[in-house]
């Protein structure tokens, strides 16, 4: 059996609004799922629209936001020695990848969102059947996907995401450009949602979906599984 092949986008945009605070992608959101498909044997790259060292969000370096997976991460020179030479998103092709993981963090919003090689590769990858994976803020890339009728791709589709209140909790409902959970109700999204902060992970059909940094492993499994089937 051939090995399983991943990619992962990360976010180039280090800017939290207007606000002075820098942000980027949450490191549990990318440690865990790395992790996971690691130890499953897969192959991973690493991409984001700029390329080379995607910004790390501060807040999430704050020790309250430590896991066994972001220990891993910082005593792991390999995996940020491969994070820092990220490929221009430009440079990747969709069909040399089994699968399409998005970590999160407030910097999707800004730049994933609209990106059109984000936007294409997306597309690509669900016409080729194969399944695309994002966690908390970067279920923000599914926004402006549109299928083969031009219909929104999420439309009617079950899709998690950050919350409204959890982005109230943080006390960035009025510096984000907009607010996720609103946006994909706005597409049509089936819109799904557990608890503030407690673990939640959604499939429908080829995309999954979690909620918040706590599902970041689930939604990885949720991918593993689908791609051992």
């Amino acid at each position: 059996m051939t090995k399983k092949h991943i990619l992962m986008v990360l976010t180039s945009h280090d800017k939290l609004g207007n606000s002075g605070e820098k942000t980027g992608f949450w490191v549990e959101e990318f440690a865990a799922p790395y992790f996971a498909f690691k130890d499953a044997g897969y192959e991973i790259t690493l991409a984001s629209p700029l390329g080379g060292q995607p910004p790390i969000d501060p807040k999430s370096e704050l020790a309250d936001f430590q896991t066994a997976d972001t220990q891993r991460f910082d005593n792991d020179e390999q995996v940020k020695d491969q994070l820092s030479n990220t490929l221009k998103l430009n440079q990747v092709n969709a069909s040399d990848y089994d699968a399409v993981f998005y970590p999160g963090g407030h910097g999707p919003l800004w730049d994933l969102v609209d990106d059109v090689d984000s936007i294409a590769l997306i597309q690509s990858t669900i016409e080729a059947n194969k399944p695309v994976a994002t966690v908390c803020h970067s279920s923000a890339v599914l926004l402006n996907i549109k299928d083969n009728n031009d219909a929104y791709l999420i439309n009617k589709k079950a899709v998690s995401g950050f919350t409204n209140n959890e982005e109230a909790a943080v006390e960035l409902t009025q510096i984000v450009p907009f607010l996720l959970e609103d946006e994909l109700i706005k597409r049509g999204a089936d819109y799904q949602r557990a608890a503030d902060w407690t673990p939640f992970a959604v499939q429908d059909g080829l995309i999954i979906s979690g909620q918040n940094p706590a599902s970041s492993a689930l939604v990885a499994q949720k991918l593993i599984t689908h791609l051992n089937q």
